[in-house]
């Protein structure tokens, strides 16, 4: 296996590192690369400015998945102390065992100071040394064996996306999405005042991007298109009205995440919730599928959070006494934008009334909707309708 070695801070990694892995492996014709964060850097002391080891390992980790062509190789950390190049290399050679020399990838920013590097005479032995363009101009001949490559320059460094962080600028795609998603769950690189609402904490970014991936895999594009237009609403709404964000999205992507099982299965996880399920459902057990999308997040996800269950199980035909969370999923799921013939005026009372107000209205519109096109009704609606029919009468009656 023919080994290029591609080391730096990656402080955090971002798309120019990857796209230039991509360039030896397309190009260049190696078989993997090995990324090598260092701990410390001879080159580079900003290497642990705003994030641990842990931290940048992990945004590697999270940002090569399922590309087997490209390693983390934690050498570097593992020893502390600052990294020197010819060490990793023989640490590599010994444990790779690669076909022919390893490639080793510095900037032509390094190349001309190569020959003052510890045992310079000992990395070229060991290794073949491959410079990489970063500052645009021509390639200068070298005192040294080495291949230059023609690759493309991606304006883009680690500093440059901190600085854009800590200036609150666009930064989200410069980095691959996994790096994202630890730099926003761990507010690396933020000032204080800058990190995210501690409400939303206990639900992370990385968990609902995990059911987010679940959902997708599960559900046909349609479906899954309606899902993720329910968890922008409900987020929407949960910031209007006061409540937590991250529930609400996690609620609205997941609700439907059982909606294209068969019946008995169905009925084999609803059945798991303790409940009753009726003989109209036992006919019918498409109906089942929120209180089984509970069951099976609280299974597969760990998922215990009551108002997020309590939300997913009612959606469909919702009942009296619903939580804030779960009457705002039933909003969602009910008039989210890629639902057909919404009356405009009952989008725009969402955008003026408040959340006791817009409920009843979007009841009222499902129910003559099922109505209109002789659709049983379950119980749990017609109490729910009840409910809140008499909660506007008392509200009236109190104004």
């Amino acid at each position: 296996m023919r080994l290029a070695v591609l080391g730096g801070s990656f402080n955090p990694v971002h798309i120019g590192h990857l796209f230039l892995a991509g360039e030896l492996l397309h190009d260049q014709g190696y078989d993997r690369v090995l990324l090598v964060p260092a701990y410390e850097s001879p080159f580079k002391l900003e290497a642990n400015i705003g994030s641990s080891s842990r931290d940048r390992l992990d945004m590697l980790f999270a940002s090569i998945t399922g590309d087997e062509r490209l390693s983390v190789e934690d050498c570097e950390i593992r020893r502390e102390g600052i990294s020197y190049t010819i060490d990793t290399l023989r640490d590599i050679i010994q444990r790779y065992q690669p076909e022919g020399k390893p490639g080793l990838v510095i900037g032509d920013d390094l190349a001309e100071g190569f020959l003052s590097w510890k045992d310079a005479s000992g990395i070229l032995d060991l290794a073949e040394i491959v410079i990489a363009r970063r500052n645009g101009t021509e390639a200068k001949s070298q005192p040294f064996p080495c291949r230059q490559l023609e690759n493309e320059i991606m304006d883009i460094s680690s500093r440059l996306v901190r600085e854009r962080i800590r200036a609150g600028a666009a930064w989200e795609y410069l980095v691959p999405a996994g790096a994202r998603i630890i730099i926003e769950d761990r507010s690396l690189y933020m000032e204080a005042s800058e990190s995210p609402a501690s409400g939303n904490l206990e639900i992370s970014k990385d968990f609902l991007v995990r059911v987010e991936e679940e959902a997708r895999r599960r559900l046909s594009p349609g479906r899954f298109l309606h899902s993720r237009n329910t968890a922008l609403l409900a987020r929407d709404l949960a910031e209007r009205w006061g409540q937590d964000t991250a529930a609400a999205w996690l609620a609205g992507m997941s609700h439907d995440i059982c909606k294209s099982m068969r019946e008995e299965e169905l009925l084999e996880l609803a059945r798991k919730d303790g409940m009753a399920i009726s003989a109209f459902e036992e006919k019918k057990a498409s109906l089942l599928h929120g209180r089984a999308a509970a069951v099976f997040l609280r299974e597969r996800f760990g998922i215990e959070r009551e108002d997020v269950l309590e939300a997913i199980r009612v959606h469909t035909a919702g009942e009296p006494g619903m939580g804030p969370l779960a009457r705002i999923l039933y909003i969602a799921d009910k008039i989210e934008v890629g639902r057909e013939k919404i009356d405009p005026a009952l989008r725009k009372l969402v955008l003026e009334k408040s959340l006791a107000e817009v409920f009843p209205a979007v009841l009222e519109q499902t129910v003559s909707w099922l109505r209109a096109r002789h659709i049983d009704l379950l119980k749990e609606t017609l109490d729910l309708l009840k409910s809140a029919r008499e909660g506007m009468e008392h509200e009236e009656k109190q104004g």
